[in-house]
């Protein structure tokens, strides 16, 4: 039908009017897209270039390199080596199983060591690195480097593991140091993003443990770009970490050599303290293991071994073991019942061979007797009828008081693992603890270093170096950290009567030099450095049976301590020798040895020694199994 021109106008105008409305709105639609446009491309563009860049740009915390420990003189206890290593992230192993293929191809790697890196990947975050092969040699790490291009997202590393090259000697001191792990992060309240970088070594024991903040200083950063591969292409930054504090400890490197030379297999213990300054010079347990083993994960065989070692060479005796200290203990007893009035040094007690209270007889060690003696001879001979006299007259409370003021009974403080307080016990003690009341017979087991009484060999040494300067000594193991010297503690005035101490250290100067000593066979020929000492011999065994005659851990414990030179101390030694039977024949030895190699800092000359006594000690130091560190040692063993 044909349109009128009126419709036909209408409908040009309806089209117009369409067309117009369709054009406007793809006109609006291209400007609201421009105007999008524009703001992504110009007012986010930073934006957006930022998380462009995080798709190929990856930051990785870079260890610090842990601080050094020296010993007195400067020498490196604990130091770093080099270590090769290659690690990958889960993030980038979408070609695992092609690129361990590869890497067994070029290093060998184990099937276990394929399986473990599939289990730790499994459990790791996206971007934690996860090592697939340490301590690669540099030829290993060289063919790894140069395939790069085959092994997408495989990282080599290198970083910086702890050794100690001194192996045994400083091990129960220095301790070491282990990977972290997840029983360690649980302690922590907070985690240092440091012990998430994988195998990150941590301070497990000793001064590595206890200053460990401030050994391990701060992560550093490394900035790489990578590819859609996970292949770096070039690093962009690299701030390396802050190390750690170096530390040097007070400690001499050639007097512990020796004293652990000198022990041989003895299961023991030794101090030597600076009475001046409290400054532990050694301190010694033995036998000690290597700490290396500890670095890397010691093996399940090698621990057992330790574990399994009756001689238990995992525990610092010198500072955790604490024993009976026998005789060594009678100098607590004097002093404190001359301080308290109730003997005088010349006053004399008769020793029939025992003592009966109670209706039981307390034996001294000579069943004969001593006879009469006064002070100065009760200790040169080591009679303990006197001593049980002295424990009726003062009491428990007045001996205890005065063992902890010569730094029995304490716990010090220092950076040391496990450091046993040993045992001062009183009456109040014996009520809390056992639920009794303290007897008769407690004292007189006390008065001679036996019963409930406990100390370690550090406090030993301490209660000699106290003796012999009448000051309040208190032993000091680090020096200085980062140069800056650590202060000497205590060294005030004990304020015991001089006249009281001069009596003893008599005594003790007779033990050594009076033909009728208990150690008149180790006694130092060199009258300028004559020493002043104590045996001990303490029971670890209820009935008394000749230590011969019975197995080695049924034995007794041989003790001595000693001050030297007695007219100028210098140092204090305490020696303990588990289950050694006789303290002044088998300790007083080992601590004249120790005493002289301290004062002389080198393998005392023969002269030093009575001249009966001299090829013995030449072929003593002859056997002594090479001392020093490995270069010490090479250059000995070719000498």
């Amino acid at each position: 039908m044909k349109r009128t021109p009126t419709e036909t106008a209408a409908s040009t105008r309806r089209i117009s009017r369409r067309a117009l409305f369709l054009g406007g709105s793809q006109l609006a639609f291209m400007g609201i897209l421009g105007l999008r446009m524009r703001y992504m491309q110009v007012e986010q563009a930073d934006e957006f270039r930022l998380l462009a860049e995080e798709n190929r740009i990856r930051d990785f915390l870079l260890a610090p390199a842990r601080g050094l420990i020296y010993d007195r003189s400067g020498t490196l206890l604990a130091e770093n080596e080099q270590t090769f290593r290659v690690v990958i992230r889960k993030e980038d192993a979408a070609e695992l199983d092609a690129v361990l293929m590869k890497l067994e191809e070029l290093i060998g790697i184990t099937p276990e060591d394929q399986a473990r890196v599939r289990k730790e990947l499994k459990d790791a975050g996206p971007s934690a690195p996860v090592i697939i092969a340490d301590r690669l040699s540099w030829e290993a790490f060289s063919l790894v480097s140069a395939n790069g291009p085959a092994l997408p997202g495989v990282t080599p590393e290198v970083g910086l593991s702890r050794y100690y090259p001194l192996h045994e000697d400083f091990a129960h001191l220095v301790g070491y140091v282990g990977p972290v792990s997840s029983y360690d992060i649980s302690k922590m309240e907070t985690v240092d993003p440091l012990y998430k970088i994988p195998k990150f070594q941590l301070g497990k024991f000793g001064v590595e443990a206890k200053l460990e903040d401030v050994l391990k200083g701060k992560a550093g950063l490394r900035r790489v770009e990578q590819n859609a591969y996970g292949r770096i292409i070039r690093e962009l930054d690299r701030q390396e970490g802050q190390p750690g504090n170096n530390i040097q400890l007070t400690v001499d490197h050639k007097v512990q050599n020796f004293i652990h030379a000198r022990l041989g297999g003895e299961s023991a213990a030794a101090v030597v303290i600076d009475v001046e300054t409290g400054d532990i010079i050694a301190a010694a347990s033995n036998p000690a293991y290597d700490p290396n083993l500890f670095v890397r994960g010691i093996s399940s065989a090698d621990y057992k071994a330790l574990l399994e070692n009756d001689h238990r060479p995992l525990p610092a005796k010198s500072v955790q073991g604490s024993y009976p200290p026998g005789s060594t203990f009678k100098m607590v007893t004097a002093l404190a019942a001359l301080d308290s009035g109730t003997v005088t040094p010349e006053e004399t007690v008769r020793c029939p061979g025992y003592v009966e209270v109670g209706g039981r007889r307390f034996h001294c060690w000579k069943r004969a007797g001593h006879g009469n003696l006064n002070l100065v001879g009760s200790l040169r001979h080591s009679c303990d009828v006197y001593y049980y006299e002295m424990a009726q007259r003062t009491g428990i409370d007045k001996i205890a008081e005065m063992g902890r003021k010569l730094g029995l009974g304490q716990e010090y403080d220092l950076p040391l693992s496990g450091i046993n307080s040993g045992l001062m016990p009183d009456k109040q003690w014996k009520l809390a603890k056992r639920g009794a009341e303290w007897v008769v017979g407690d004292s007189l087991n006390a008065a001679i270093g036996q019963g409930f009484v406990l100390a370690t060999p550090l406090q030993l040494a301490v209660m000699t170096a106290r003796l012999a300067t009448n000051r309040e000594i208190v032993p000091r193991i680090v020096k200085s950290i980062d140069g800056v010297e650590q202060p000497v503690l205590g060294g005030g005035p004990l304020e015991l009567n001089e006249n009281m101490l001069r009596a003893v250290r008599q005594g003790m100067y007779e033990v050594l030099n009076s033909n009728r000593g208990t150690a008149f066979a180790s006694r130092i020929a060199n009258e300028s450095l004559r020493m002043a000492g104590k045996t001990g011999t303490s029971q670890v065994r209820s009935t008394v049976v000749n230590n011969k005659q019975v197995p080695w851990e049924q034995r007794d414990h041989a003790l001595f301590v000693a001050f030297a030179p007695y007219d100028k101390p210098r140092y204090a030694v305490s020696v303990v020798v588990e289950h050694g039977g006789g303290g002044s024949s088998v300790a007083a030895p080992i601590a004249r040895d120790v005493m002289l190699f301290s004062l002389h800092g080198a393998v005392p000359p023969l002269s030093d020694y009575p001249s009966a006594q001299q090829n013995t000690i030449r072929e003593r130091f002859r056997a002594l199994p090479l001392i020093g560190n490995d270069a010490e040692r090479d250059e000995r063993s070719q000498a």
